[in-house]
């Protein structure tokens, strides 16, 4: 998403933070500005210092004011910083007064986020996925010259008369754009073939769930016995990744494990990856995990269903895993029930194992024995 520039130290890039206070209540604040130092973080950049503020509504020449833009370009010059993070979208045209006033790159919240699923991507489809979103985030902006594109139509012929350079740029973003999406297309269409092929076999998918490091690949990794990647940091799982899942006295299952949700998701990354995301909204059961020790658990459930609801997916029936109850004093594994008797929440610990099996009890609810299905073992090697 931006360059990062070679150096010997440790990092190579040193970071002013910017975080305004926008009617928000004080605790949702507090936790929006550590998400944000941890996002920072998770890119490699040294934080140097965070500066925050309060304002009834976004400057429109600067998203602050211009007593703000002083006091940071001081601490620019005072901390030898070479950038500045603002926890915010900002316009193009704010984008570019600021690096002009603070004369040193300046990037937004949607950027952030876009380079570290940059950083993350392992496989083609997530290549692809996060390639198309910073495209269609940069085609808005085109500060840069994207003239080294041309490279691949072969230059001579490409620039018609009077075409100017910024014309140029953009068709060329438009037609990666166009190869990006016949691409994923067919990524779509070989994901469409599996989950149809399930579907005729009659085995359920349940897809796992929840704003990211809440636990899922954990919980994968403790169901299923995959060896998914499960680290603490943000966004550190991109790819779907799907297994079988082996219950007792229940059908053939198979679980899937998703990329993880946070605030305000940028719109270009929830659009590029449609595709993983279709196998949430055909889920046949969705295990919704939640930070149980997070003080703003109910916040988070709410922007996990907001995104669920983005991309058709809130009708899906939800468990919810309130997770890591290691970290709350005197809380055990436990099950919660509705009005109607049905397994609605599940307290467990998927680092500690504790609880677990209550989550393979829900599940056999969810789920009950049946006989096996014709070509369902075909089915699941499919995935």
């Amino acid at each position: 998403m931006f360059e990062h520039p070679k150096g010997s130290g440790k990092y190579s890039y040193s970071a002013i933070l910017v975080h305004i206070h926008f009617h928000v209540p004080a605790y949702a604040y507090r936790e929006e500005q550590a998400e944000f130092r941890e996002l920072v973080s998770s890119t490699g950049i040294e934080v140097i210092r965070t500066i925050a503020g309060r304002r009834q509504a976004p400057h429109p020449k600067y998203f602050i004011g211009r007593g703000k833009v002083d006091e940071i370009r001081g601490r620019v010059d005072a901390e030898q910083a070479n950038l500045v993070v603002f926890n915010h979208d900002l316009s193009p045209a704010q984008a570019r007064n600021l690096e002009q006033s603070l004369q040193c790159r300046v990037l937004d919240r949607t950027e952030l986020i876009l380079d570290i699923f940059s950083q993350r991507a392992r496989s083609h489809e997530g290549k692809l996925q996060v390639e198309l979103a910073q495209l269609q985030h940069l085609s808005t902006r085109l500060v840069r010259g994207w003239s080294h594109l041309e490279r691949q139509k072969g230059g001579i012929g490409l620039r018609g008369p009077g075409e100017t350079q910024l014309e140029t740029d953009r068709r060329l973003i438009g037609n990666r754009i166009r190869q990006l999406h016949k691409r994923l297309g067919r990524v779509r269409k070989q994901r469409h073939q599996s989950r149809r092929s399930r579907h005729k076999a009659q085995v359920p998918t349940i897809s796992l769930v929840g704003y990211t490091n809440a636990g899922k690949s954990t919980l994968f990794n403790r169901l299923t016995t995959a060896q998914v990647l499960a680290d603490s940091r943000l966004f550190a799982t991109l790819d779907p990744t799907l297994r079988r899942l082996r219950l007792a006295m229940v059908r053939p299952l198979v679980l899937a494990d998703t990329v993880g949700f946070i605030r305000n998701l940028p719109h270009d990354l929830v659009e590029a990856f449609r595709s993983t995301l279709e196998e949430t909204r055909d889920a046949a059961l969705l295990l919704h995990v939640v930070d149980a020790s997070s003080e703003e658990r109910q916040v988070l459930i709410a922007q996990v269903n907001r995104v669920l609801q983005t991309i058709g997916a809130e009708e899906v029936p939800q468990l919810e895993i309130y997770n890591k109850i290691d970290q709350i004093e005197n809380c055990q594994p436990r099950l919660e029930r509705d009005a109607s008797g049905r397994i609605c929440r599940v307290w467990l610990s998927a680092a500690s194992g504790e609880g677990i099996e209550l989550l393979r009890q829900a599940l056999a609810e969810y789920f009950p024995a049946k006989e096996t299905v014709v070509n369902s073992q075909q089915a699941i090697r499919a995935c």
